[in-house]
Formats: structure tokens, sequence, C-alpha cells
């Protein structure tokens, strides 16, 4: 009796040890695949981006942006009369807005290709051994500049949005104009982001890849006083 036993034990034994690999195997690749959904769901979020047309910005959570650059002008150029002066008028125009807006600040790398250009179009003119070996350093030294990231330029935007609704983007833009109109009025130059500039600078602002490491470690950092004796 034993021996007829014997096998279908092991064949129950056998399905039983096969259909728990099985299940676990099941459960296993579906919390995976609920990590990986999750991870999904994660970056969507952040970024809260459903879609980029012409002028707009359509979020996630119901909101039309628009972005507005703002020319950067140096003040130290410009005298304390003037600078007052520009004080009150931007003081003036920006109390008359109601709606809440963004300010950002961005750095991004310093666009050196004109200036190569520039200089590359004097190397091929020039018969000057000694002045082409000078530009061609400068050249040099620049382009190592740019790729250590040392040299940056900030990127300084307005942003205004609105609850989506139908035809709001026609009342968005009226504002955005407007907004624009404020800042020219104390002589300073703005305008609106069109679908490619907005992506751009979404990649400042989201993307690794656009980042500038600064290199802040304690020996750089700190300067140190040599006493010698």
């Amino acid at each position: 009796m034993e021996n007829i036993f014997t096998p279908i034990i092991i064949l129950l034994a056998t399905l039983i040890a096969g259909g728990a690999a099985l299940f676990f195997l099941k459960r296993d690749t579906k919390e995976k695949r609920d990590i990986e959904n999750k991870k999904i769901e994660t970056a969507q979020e952040f970024v809260n981006v459903v879609d980029i047309r012409d002028q707009f910005l359509y979020t996630r959570d119901g909101k039309v942006i628009t972005y507005i650059q703002i020319t950067p002008i140096d003040t130290n150029l410009l005298s304390d009369r003037e600078k007052i002066t520009l004080a009150r008028i931007l003081t003036a125009e920006l109390m008359s807005e109601r709606d809440a807006f963004k300010f950002l600040a961005v750095s991004r790398p310093v666009d050196i290709s004109p200036l190569l250009t520039e200089y590359q179009s004097i190397v091929s003119d020039t018969s000057n051994p000694v002045q082409k070996e000078l530009l061609r350093q400068e050249m040099l030294s620049i382009s190592n500049f740019a790729l250590s990231g040392e040299v940056v330029e900030r990127q300084f935007y307005i942003m205004l949005w609105e609850e989506y609704e139908e035809g709001i983007e026609r009342e968005l833009l009226k504002r955005t104009i407007e907004f624009i109109s404020k800042f020219e009025s104390g002589g300073i130059k703005a305008n609106i982001l069109n679908e490619s500039k907005i992506v751009r600078m979404c990649n400042l602002i989201n993307n690794p890849a656009y980042t500038n490491i600064e290199d802040t470690t304690f020996e750089t950092a700190m300067p140190f006083l040599l006493q010698y004796l």
C-alpha cells in the first residue's frame, strides 16, 4: 500500500510547492509593479504639467500659467536719484496688482557662443600670428570657464496663473500684457515666454542635467592664514 500512495503523496507535495512558489512570485511581481507605478505617479505629481501650448502651461491641479521674463539691469550703473525714482515707479505700478504672482530667479550657464563666433571670425581675418595665438588662448580659457559651470547668469521670471475654465486664456493673456507694461513704465524690458522658452525654463528648474554644480568643499570655502617663523 505504501508503494501505491508514495507517488501520489510526492505529486501532491510537488503541486503544493509549485503553487506556493507561483503565488509568492506573482505577489513579488505585483509589489514591484506597484512600486514602479508609485515612482511614476510621484514624478508626475512633482512636475505637475499636463501640457504646454503657445504661451500657456497647463497643470494637473487645474491651473493655467503664463511666464514673463524680466531683462535684468545693473543698478550699480544708476545714480542714487535714479534708483529712488525706479523704486517709486515700480512700487506705484505693482501696488495696483491685487492677484497673486510669483517671482522666480534661476541660474543658468552663460551663452558664450556669440563671443566665440566673433573671436573665430577675427582669427580667420587676421594675418598677425601673435594676435591669432592670443585669441586662441582666450577662446580656450572662456570655453574652460563655461564647461566648469563657474560662469553663470541669473534669469528672472514672473509667474501668473488662473484657475482653468473655458476661455480663461484670453483673460490671463490680457493680465500678463498689463503686468509687462508695469515694468516698462520703469524702463525695464519684459516679454512673454513662448512654448519653447517655457520648456527651457522648466528644464532649468526641474531637470538636474541643467543644474550647475557648485564647489562648496571646506578647503575652497574657508581661507587659511599661514604663519611663517
